[in-house]
């Protein structure tokens, strides 16, 4: 498994039509093989701060997907970025 989280910074004023152009990249991961979840989200105390979690069964379905990355436009918007990718041994459930 594959863990893709942490956040970007866009300008405070930017956040929300940054995160209405995420909808269909979502949708997308969601329905693409071997995403378990993918969640790009407003962070509830910085008005700048978009937090992003995705959860996928191989390296192989996470890369089938990334494929370019984020458009140019949503790059540009990119103020600073704080992504990393782990690769998961083992999962236990906590509830």
């Amino acid at each position: 498994m594959v863990i893709v989280a942490g956040h970007i910074v866009v300008d405070p004023q930017q956040r929300e039509s940054y995160l209405m152009g995420c909808v269909s990249i979502v949708e997308q991961a969601r329905s693409a093989p071997g995403c378990l979840d993918f969640s790009i989200a407003a962070d509830l105390l910085d008005d700048g701060r978009i937090n992003v979690f995705e959860r996928w069964e191989s390296q192989v379905a996470v890369d089938a997907f990334r494929g370019n990355g984020p458009s140019d436009g949503q790059r540009a918007a990119i103020l600073a970025a704080t992504v990393s990718e782990y690769d998961v041994a083992e999962v236990r459930a906590l509830m």
